[in-house]
């Protein structure tokens, strides 16, 4: 497996990945499927806001990928990032996932953000697992906030400090 920046090269095999947890699953609050072109928008958002987006490769075929967004738009949270993995279905339970975040986080880490928020669908052992593995501590619970797949969804809030000494931002 190899991990590298994603590219909208590829942003077809990206939505292919993506996809069906917007069909099938409330992993994602996502109610329409993506084309390739809005994966391009969006790794290009990315790419203007220098956040990270990675994507690992089995045989040259995108198996996984990982992002960083901005946690929210107000510029006092410019330190703070929201993190995203999504693994092809053949894919899951390899270390993958892992390994992407693992990048992820120092990628963010090097760029100096302080803190990476996950945010989670419940209920989602798997994810939950795979953050607390990596450090992240509970945070925060929402009650039904979104409705999908004819159901009320919670949502948790992950956290990582990244930089937990540091008392002041740049």
């Amino acid at each position: 497996m190899d991990i590298r920046n994603a590219t909208v090269d590829d942003a077809a095999a990206i939505a292919a990945i993506y996809n069906p947890y917007v069909a099938n699953t409330c992993t994602t609050f996502e109610t329409d499927t993506v084309s390739a072109q809005d994966m391009r928008e969006r790794l290009a958002e990315a790419d203007e806001l220098q956040l990270p987006w990675l994507a690992a490769t089995e045989s040259g075929s995108v198996v996984g990928y990982a992002y960083a967004s901005r946690w929210k738009g107000r510029c006092a949270y410019r330190h703070s990032a929201e993190s995203t993995v999504y693994l092809d279905q053949s894919s899951r339970g390899q270390g993958i996932g892992r390994a992407l975040y693992t990048v992820l986080i120092d990628r963010l880490r090097a760029q100096g953000i302080h803190t990476v928020i996950g945010g989670i669908a419940l209920p989602n052992d798997a994810s939950i697992a795979l953050h607390e593995r990596l450090g992240f501590e509970k945070v925060a619970h929402f009650k039904q906030v979104g409705f999908k797949r004819n159901r009320w969804i919670d949502v948790g809030y992950w956290q990582l400090l990244l930089n937990k000494f540091r008392e002041q931002a740049a």
